[in-house]
């Protein structure tokens, strides 16, 4: 009995770690875009507003760890170069809640994107 208990558990762990995810990577055309603090120049494009995401459930990354941030902004550049982009203009992170001191919530992360010459 106890030998399957331990067993159970022992694939249980196995399983969970198998679920959790690295943080996202970015892409070829998500090194392309680059983050900017002063508003792009009028012969610039806005293409829209667009959030990233790296998923803290299961991924053993604490929501104030560094690289559940940094996943958070490749997924939003991978994203941006998709849409055509190639620049990220007022990027925020939304505030952290009580509840995500205890529960390993998504880190997320938005700004405007636009596609300059």
């Amino acid at each position: 009995m106890r030998v399957q208990i331990s067993a159970a558990l022992f694939f249980a762990a196995a399983i969970l770690t198998g679920c959790s995810t690295a943080g996202n990577q970015l892409t070829s055309g998500g090194q392309d875009v680059r983050f900017v603090d002063e508003k792009p120049a009028a012969q610039c494009q806005f293409l829209g507003t667009l959030t990233g995401e790296q998923s803290n459930w299961l991924s053993n990354q604490g929501t104030e760890g560094g690289s559940s941030m940094r996943g958070a902004a490749n997924d939003l550049r991978n994203r941006a170069a998709a849409m055509g982009g190639n620049v990220i203009y007022g990027a925020s992170t939304p505030g952290l809640s009580v509840i995500s001191n205890f529960v390993p919530l998504a880190t997320k992360m938005s700004g405007q994107i636009y596609k300059c010459p």
